[in-house]
Order: structure tokens, then sequence, then C-alpha cells
């Protein structure tokens, strides 16, 4: 049976604001929690958003929701949890949101049961595992389900609990604590995650449970972290007992029962409390009630990274109530407020509501990772910001975190501050990090890029620079050491430059001494430019170094190669100098995964992805015009050739807009003073790819970095990352006002938006504008207003200097 999701209206809420006697629109009405949860085939995650459905808010470490399982493991995409066509195994209390590679967290979890006779055994969630029947209901703050054993699951989330309200059929009513529950990656996967072991106690009477389970691995290779927890419940069970069992999934290199078969539970009737130790047995409580009429049982759990007694204190703060009701208005009015009131478009009749969905929805994907766990950091003390779930740099840096600085700076600037933390304590910053841990590395340090953009744009507040420089300079001379990663043995994946002894030897990746040579060459060259441009400020000595580092991506450019009637590419080159191009398509990146040449994106792609020195590659390019034209190939269709899985499918040209590395490329053509092919090309890919529908983004949202994508198309501009430029595009909007820097308004305003969407000419603080560019300080560090008249016709209304490439360097 398919499982069908729909958008359903929100609560119909006005809010009133202090003593203000304006009303406020009720905005999460608006959002679409369930843009992604289906890929091109309708009932089927792969190839979508892999998003997280649940009760979340802005930032918040707990997203409460339900596990379900693999219809089919080589189409899985487990890792929000929630997927159209599982079974549900459970509901548990932490989750990452629209991110690739094996499951992470899917912990603390709860499973309502009607019946524990055979062939139910709850040391198997295979066994009490149940469909969903009917549609599923979605919307901020507040998530419904109903299974097939006639249960109804209601749940909503503060930052650090979940409150969840069963309403059991007449009948057995049980409820199943699983200490030992996760999401399971795919049989065989290298990053699987696995339970390590943990303790459960029956509290008050069996009206409560407290303990804590510690997990190991998932996508990032995740050394061992433990998660506390407090949970209770609104009517005290008739029975509640412990139990344990031999755990046949255990993990690789440590004890296992070969060929065992599941085990049965042992009860632990004369106990309150069962321990797993370093047999990693499975742990769980289950409490149920007498067999009976239909009834109601909410709980609520707590989770800490510190103790079970802040686990419990944080639903004491948090939930409060035993009405889910009141969490729901909480979250919809911490969402209103901290987020979607910071934006305001018309809503009135003219309004074009598709665009209005879009807006807000796109706002609530980039606000639930990472997570704010400020005050819950178990490995240091150090009175600084602690926030983990940076799932991905690699993701983020593109554009999403730039948004970030404009829209939440306070956040932005703790994000900031607990990078340089990390790297204090952990001896690097991460690229990706979950679980307290560092891990993975897919192509540069990008963290470097985010701490680059951030110094250029004038964030300081809290910040120690200083140290924030000292922490990239770190990334771009030291070589971390090998990690042994099954999935790469050649260098580290968990932190760091792996192949920084090319780098600084050879100023390029080798083929021979590394893997994904030309993505990491590219990738490299951008870290090296953002310590620089930081250098520049902090340590003006090494500013010249790492400019010149920054050119790197010339010295793997092999002018002899050729592809599609163009000239000149990045291609794998020998740690001796020479290019080994006499078999290399830059059509093909040979898996795109981890030893290939590139990773997510084929050469074609990166070839492009220059954004600090445009100037120098279109000079390689041949000039303005063969630029133009090959930027053109990039478009046109049925030209791709190379599978790129998941974040590729149904797309059949070389620009893959569900591929990060290509986000900026629909606007490169600002750099040739073509600005209206950028408008062109940009909104085609975001009316075609991205929708108000189950199938709205072209690949794994990554943390919102999809759906940041979006927003800036939306408005009308886009950053280049390390640098204090936005480039000119064309808004969705007649008025759109933002909250900005704080206290700021950022006002885009439009007028022809009914003619066309091409760009007329443009006034930039009541000023006439020549150039298709802006700086921050012109219109985001005091606020400002961007004026477009748009129309029909692609005019080309720019006279005035191109975009600028600070790190133009010719090598000798």
């Amino acid at each position: 049976m398919r499982l069908y999701s729909r958008l359903v209206p929100a609560l119909g809420l006005v809010f009133l604001t202090g003593t203000s006697a304006t009303t406020k629109v009720d905005l999460s009405q608006y959002v679409n929690p369930l843009i992604g949860s289906e890929g091109p085939e309708a009932g089927s995650g792969f190839g979508g958003g892999d998003i997280f459905v649940g009760g979340a808010r802005p930032f918040g470490v707990a997203k409460v929701g339900i596990d379900s399982t693999a219809a089919n493991w080589s189409t899985a995409v487990l890792n929000g949890g929630w997927t159209p066509d599982g079974n549900v195994t459970g509901i548990s209390m932490m989750h990452e949101s629209g991110t690739g590679g094996s499951p992470k967290y899917g912990l603390i979890s709860q499973m309502p049961l009607t019946s524990v006779d055979a062939p139910v055994n709850v040391l198997d969630n295979t066994t009490y595992s149940q469909p969903r029947i009917g549609d599923d209901i979605a919307r901020v703050g507040y998530y419904k389900t109903q299974l097939k054993s006639g249960v109804t699951v209601e749940l909503s989330a503060s930052r650090h609990a979940g409150i969840m309200e069963y309403s059991f059929p007449t009948g057995e009513k049980h409820v199943l604590i699983d200490v030992s529950h996760y999401l399971p990656g795919s049989p065989g996967d290298a990053n699987g995650q696995f339970f390590a072991g943990g303790e459960i106690q029956i509290e008050d009477d069996g009206k409560a449970y407290s303990g804590y389970g510690t997990y190991i691995g998932g996508w990032n290779n995740g050394a061992p972290f433990t998660v506390y927890f407090w949970g209770e419940f609104s009517e005290t069970p008739d029975n509640a007992q412990t139990f344990s069992g031999a755990n046949t999934d255990p993990m690789p290199r440590y004890h296992s029962f070969s060929n065992g078969g599941v085990s049965q539970p042992i009860y632990g009737n004369k106990t309150n409390k069962v321990t797993s130790g370093p047999m990693n047995n499975r742990i769980s409580v289950l409490m149920s009630w007498n067999n009976g009429p239909a009834s109601h049982v909410a709980s609520r759990v707590g989770i800490s990274s510190i103790s079970v007694e802040r686990a419990r204190s944080f639903i004491e703060k948090e939930i409060p109530s035993w009405k889910l009701n009141d969490t729901v208005a909480d979250s919809v009015k911490e969402w209103n407020e901290d987020v979607f009131q910071k934006i305001q478009v018309p809503l009135d009749d003219s309004a074009n509501m598709t665009h209005v969905r879009l807006l807000y929805s796109s706002l609530y994907f980039i606000h639930l990772m990472p997570s704010d766990r400020t005050g819950e950091n178990p490995l240091w003390d150090s009175g600084e910001p602690f926030w983990d779930d940076f799932y991905t740099m690699w993701d983020i840096f593109r554009c999403t975190v730039s948004f970030y600085h404009i829209f939440q700076p306070e956040y932005y600037e703790s994000m900031i501050r607990s990078l340089i933390d990390i790297w204090k304590h952990d001896g690097y910053m991460p690229d990706g990090r979950s679980g307290n841990w560092n891990g993975l590395v897919q192509g540069g340090s990008d963290a470097d890029n985010v701490l680059a953009d951030a110094y250029v744009k004038g964030l300081r507040g809290a910040i120690n620079w200083t140290e924030g420089y000292l922490a990239m300079k770190k990334d771009a001379e030291v070589t971390p050491y090998n990690t042994f990663d099954p999935t790469d043995l050649t260098a580290s994946t968990k932190e760091g430059r792996g192949a920084l002894d090319d780098w600084k030897a050879l100023g390029y990746v080798s083929q021979d001494h590394n893997t994904r040579c030309i993505s990491r060459t590219v990738e490299y060259s951008l870290n090296d430019f953002a310590v620089s441009q930081v250098a520049a400020g902090e340590m003006p000595e090494d500013r010249e170094k790492y400019l010149n580092r920054s050119a790197g991506w010339q010295n793997i450019w092999d002018a002899s190669v050729t592809s599609l009637n163009f000239t000149g590419f990045l291609a794998p080159r020998l740690s001796n100098g020479e290019f080994n191009s006499s078999e290399y398509d830059p059509l093909y990146c040979y898996d795109c995964e981890w030893s290939s040449y590139t990773y997510e994106g084929i050469p074609w792609e990166y070839s492009f992805v220059i954004p600090h020195d445009c100037k120098t590659l279109i000079e390689l390019m041949g000039g303005s015009e063969r630029f133009e034209s090959r930027l053109d190939m990039m478009f046109k269709p049925n030209m791709s050739v190379q599978n790129l899985g998941a974040n590729g499918a149904g797309i059949t040209t070389l620009m893959n807009i569900g591929n990060e590395p290509d986000f900026a490329t629909p606007y490169l053509y600002n750099y040739i003073n073509k600005q209206a092919k950028s408008v062109e090309r940009s909104r085609s890919l975001a009316n075609q790819y991205f929708k108000d529908a189950p199938y709205g983004v072209p690949g794994n949202s990554d943390a919102g970095a999809m759906n940041s994508w979006l927003l800036w198309q939306m408005l009308g501009i886009y950053p280049i990352v390390t640098q204090p430029v936005y480039l000119i595009a064309s808004p969705w909007f007649p008025d759109l006002n933002m909250t900005i820097n704080g206290n700021k308004t950022l006002r885009i305003s439009a007028t022809g938006l009914d003619e066309g969407y091409y760009v007329q000419s443009v006034k930039v603080n009541g000023k006439q504008w020549t150039k298709n560019w802006v700086e921050h300080d012109d219109v985001m560090t005091n606020g400002g207003h961007i004026e477009f008249e748009l129309g029909q016709d692609a005019t080309a209304w720019e006279s005035g200097e191109v975009p600028p490439s600070p790190g133009h360097v010719q090598l000798k």
C-alpha cells in the first residue's frame, strides 16, 4: 500500500506581540513539512530530500519523529527516520534531516503495541513494526499518523524534550521503551551505527523510567557517545517490567553470536533496572495497561548529553503541560517569532501562494540543523557555545551560512565560536560533525570557507578571530593522521586535509598519491583563498602565501583535453608532473565517490567551481564568448552520461542542481555581463526542480542546503562565498521585507513581475545601479533597498564592471 502524505493547514492562530495591538499572521500555516519527502517515483523516498518529518524547534536538539524500515535497501533513505513506504519501528527523540550516507541517531525510542504475544518478539522490531494507514499529517511542531494496529500517534517537541500521545483501540495497550533501538544502515555498510551499552530503570511505580544509552558509528564513523533520558507517562501502567536479550546485530570487531538467530527476551521481574555492558545486550522496558476500552496515554521524554537529572529538568522547563496542543502552540509561537516573522511578503488576493509556501517552507528546513547544544557539552567545559550536527560544511558553506549571517546573526556567531572551540579541544574544526565527533571530510577543510565568509562580512561580536585564524592555519599546514576508513584507506576522512602533503609539495593533489584528486584540488584552492582572506586582517604576512596557493587549481588545468568540442579542463595529474589524460573523459567521474577523480560531480562541473578567480577561469576557457558557449552546454538536455545516483535522479543536463558544487554555476553569466542569462538559467532550474510537493527538491535537502539555494533565488540575489559580494538575479515577490543583522531591514521590491522576470533596471538605496552585483556593506550591514524593474525582454541593462575575482593569480 502506498502511503501518501499531504499538507494540512496549521492551527488558525493569531499572535499579539508585546503591548502592540498589531496582529501577526501565523506564518507557519504556509509551511509544508513534507517537501522533499518523496523522490521522482511517487511513494518512494529515493532521489528525494531524505528529510526529517516530526516535531522540532529552530536548531533544537530534540527532533521527535517516527523511525521506519527500508522497503528496499538499494533505494533506502532512512536518515530522517520517516519514509513514505516503510513500516514504523518506533518513535525516537533524535534525527538528522536531509542527509545522505549511512543513518545516524534514531535514539531513545518508544513503540506503542497492541499485542506482545507470538509471533511478536520485543527484541526484534521486524516482528512488531507497523504499516501506516491513511494520510500522515505534518505541520510545524506537530505530526500525526495511524498504525495498522489501530493506534494513533501524535507528537510534538521542545528544544530538548518531546511529547507523544497514543490513542489505543479497545484491547491490550503496551509501550515498548527500547534503549538499544537505532536507525540501521544497509546490510554490510562500512559506516553502520551500533548500540554499545546502557541502562534503563523503572521509576515512580512504573509511571516513569530513566537511564542512558551509548552508541557508536553511523555516517561519520563516530566514537561512542551517550544520551541520558527521563521518560514519564500520564497514566500509571498496570505492569512494568525490564527485559534484556542477546544482541544479534552486534558491533563489528566485538563479541557476536554468529548465526545465532533472534534471541528471546529475558524478563527481569525481580528488578526495576537492567544494564547492558561490554556484551551490548539489548535492554528495554515494557509498560502495559490492562485489556480494556479505548483510551489515551501520553508520554513526555527529555534527553541530555550530561545527566538524567538534566533530561528530567528539560521536561519540567520546556513541556510542563500534559496537553499536546500546548506544546504545539508553543512550538508554532517560537517558529513564528524566531524565524518566519522576520520575512514579510504580501499575503493578499494577488499573492502567488505557491511562492509563499516555498518561501516559508525553505526557511523551516534550513533551521532544522545544525543542533544548538550549548550547555550540553559532555567533553569539556569552556564556557563557549557548543553546536553539533554540522552535516555538513561541504554542503552548507555554499550559500546556507551566508543566509544565517544576515538572518540569524546571534545563532551564527554562536556557531562560529563553537567551531573555533572544537579546534581548541579536538584539534581540528569539523567538515562534518555528529554525535560529538568530527567526520567526515568529503573534499577540503570547508569550515575555513565558513569562517572567511563571516570575517569578510564583518562578523565580530565575541568571536576570537586570532584563534579563528590559527584554526584555519592548522587546516592549511598540518596533515591529519590517517584514520584508515574502509571507504578510503589512503588518508584521514575524519577532519582536516588528508591530501595536504601533496598540496604543499606539488601545488595540487596527485592522482597516484591520493583519491578525489580533482575535486580536492579545487576545494583546497578555495580553502587557501579563505585562509588568505582572514590572514589579511589577522596575520598580514601570511596573506600572499595562501593567496598564491589558492591558484593551485591551475596546476591541474590540461589545455589538451577536449570534450564536446571544448578544449581545456581540469584533469588528473601524476606526482611526477605528467597529466594522465590518455583515456580521460571529463564527462565521467567514475562513480563520483571516495576513490574517484571527483566527488559528487563530474570534472565538467568542477571546471566551473572557481568562485575566487573567475577571471582566470574565463581566460583559460578561451575568453568570454567561449566561456558563454561552454556554460550554455551545461544546461543542454540529455548530455549527462554519468549516473549520479540519488542526487541526480531525473536530471539529464551536465548542470546538476541536485548537488551543491553546482549551486553558483547558473549565476556565472554575471561575470561576462550577461545577467539576463543567469536569470533565465537559475529561474528555469528553480521552476523545474523545486515545488510545493512531496518531490519538491532535486536530491537530498542536505540540512537545508537545497532549500537555502531556493531562498536566495527567491530573494533575487546570490552570495559568493568567502567574498562580501552578492550577484544580482531576479526576485519572486513584488515586495519583501526581511529583518537582517539583528534589527535592520532589507527591502527588495519589484515592479513588472506580471510581465516577466528579466531585469530591466535596478536601483540600490535610491541610486541607479549599473553593476550586476552588490557588496555586503551596500545593503546588509545597515539594511538597504534594492528596487527591480522587471519585464519580459532579456535586456542588457548592466554596463558596469563585472563581479570581482579577488583570488586572481596567474601562475608562471
